[in-house]
């Protein structure tokens, strides 16, 4: 931070040693946040690429055990005739877990496979021509063959689990390797078709400096203390789980007043 030889202080470091608690106003950097959006993306009918090749022949009824998003590869590009504005291509991997049934009343087979999937967004990321450069290597910022600096913001996106929305058995073409021949299969091949539900929020960022109040340092008033009591007396200070004995009746659940229960979601 560079100071006023006069000793003068801004009127933001004013305002804030006006504040109850504050000391003085100090420059932090920070990654802030130009623009974001959020997304309810349903992603219908797309192949499971199973890691079997093929569903098994047998196989009558398949179910979604597990999905999650693995990876996500970001891609960002300048909008033409627009600028500070991004385009953010996303590619979605996502892994699934399926139970395959050869009767509704056998033990199921797990099968386990990939799902890929994209989508464009297009954000606000502002300009900036300059270089970075730290002294752990890191740098932000660089130079085209052409002496220009190219200075892109950071795009970040936030996924929840997916919801599997259906899932069925189904057919898609056979993809051969380059020069590979068919060896006579048909050219269809059965595999799982889903349906997925996906929320996310996508953020593009850039470091700033800005400046903050601070305030005098404290102590946290909780002791660090070692329960010195026998087991059975820790045991005897637990509170009786009265509802565990008490099944819920259908006015109880989640669905009649969730405002009044905040804790009813999946998986608690």
């Amino acid at each position: 931070m560079i100071m006023n030889p006069n000793c003068d202080t801004s009127p933001i470091e004013e305002e804030f040693d006006r504040r109850p608690g504050s000391r003085n106003a100090v420059p932090i950097k920070v990654n802030r946040v130009f623009d974001s959006c959020s997304d309810r993306d349903c992603i219908a009918n797309v192949p499971v690429i199973l890691d079997c090749g093929e569903l098994p022949c047998n196989t009558q009824l398949v179910k979604s055990k597990c999905v999650r998003v693995s990876d996500v590869c970001m891609r960002i590009e300048p909008v033409p005739f627009n600028r500070g504005f991004y385009n953010i291509d996303l590619t979605f991997t996502f892994r699934v877990e399926l139970l395959a049934y050869t009767c509704a009343c056998e033990q199921p087979k797990l099968l386990h496979g990939t799902i890929y999937a994209s989508k464009s967004s297009i954000l606000y990321g502002s300009e900036s021509n300059t270089q970075t450069f730290y002294s752990n290597g890191a740098q932000v910022g660089k130079t085209d063959e052409c002496c220009e600096v190219v200075n892109l913001p950071t795009a970040n996106v936030q996924v929840v689990s997916p919801l599997a929305l259906e899932t069925k058995i189904g057919t898609v073409c056979r993809q051969c390797d380059p020069g590979q021949k068919p060896d006579n299969l048909p050219p269809t091949m059965r595999t799982v078709i889903m349906t997925l539900g996906l929320f996310s929020v996508i953020e593009l960022t850039r470091p700033v400096t800005v400046m903050v109040p601070t305030f005098d340092y404290t102590i946290p008033s909780k002791e660090c203390n070692i329960d010195t009591e026998t087991p059975c007396a820790v045991f005897d200070k637990m509170r009786f789980p009265t509802e565990e004995f008490s099944p819920m009746t259908l006015n109880d659940t989640c669905d009649s007043r969730p405002e009044n229960r905040p804790g009813c979601e999946c998986g608690s």
